[in-house]
């Protein structure tokens, strides 16, 4: 196997091992993100580029949002509700869509109706902001974990390589 060809497979893998957790976390609403992970690799005459792309609120879902009052759900995060890095009401547009998407309606406490879309999504909004959003490393993991495997995958098939290219050479 030829080193562009193990980087293929590493790309691959990644991809494969980050859809399977978000389906295993039930992160797949609508499949955005889902589909929008894809790794390329290009070949340079003296190196090689491997780049991931994946919608931009994926990386969230990765590494998580501290809340603007706690920070449990994701202790380790660059990112924090508050901040005024973010997209302004980025938030509140995802939940308000995945609300009705997915129908969902509290019932108020005191009187037993139930709440519209738009408040449900509110009070929704309210506890994501405060609490923050849990990590998930839906991608982070399986790249670490193919990371580790690449070196020596690499190694071997440059030794190919190089093995290749010297018989080449010595037989003319």
């Amino acid at each position: 196997m030829s080193v562009e060809q193990v980087l293929k497979t590493f790309i691959k893998r990644i991809e494969q091992q980050s859809k399977s957790n978000l389906a295993k976390s039930k992160k797949k609403d609508t499949g955005e993100l889902y589909n929008s992970i894809k790794g390329t690799v290009q070949v340079h005459k003296n190196s090689f580029t491997l780049k991931f792309v994946m919608e931009d609120y994926g990386t969230f879902i990765d590494k998580g949002v501290k809340g603007v009052k706690s920070s449990a759900k994701a202790p380790n995060s660059p990112f924090k509700f508050g901040s005024g890095s973010g997209e302004s009401g980025g938030l509140t547009k995802g939940i308000n869509g995945w609300v009705q998407r997915k129908r969902i309606q509290f019932q108020n406490e005191k009187t037993g109706r139930f709440m519209s879309y738009k408040q449900t999504a509110g009070a929704i909004i309210n506890s994501i902001w405060n609490k923050g959003i849990r990590t998930t490393n839906f991608f982070t993991k399986p790249f670490k974990n193919e990371f580790a495997k690449l070196p020596g995958d690499v190694v071997e098939a440059y030794g190919l390589e190089v093995t290749s290219f010297l018989e080449y050479t010595f037989k003319k």
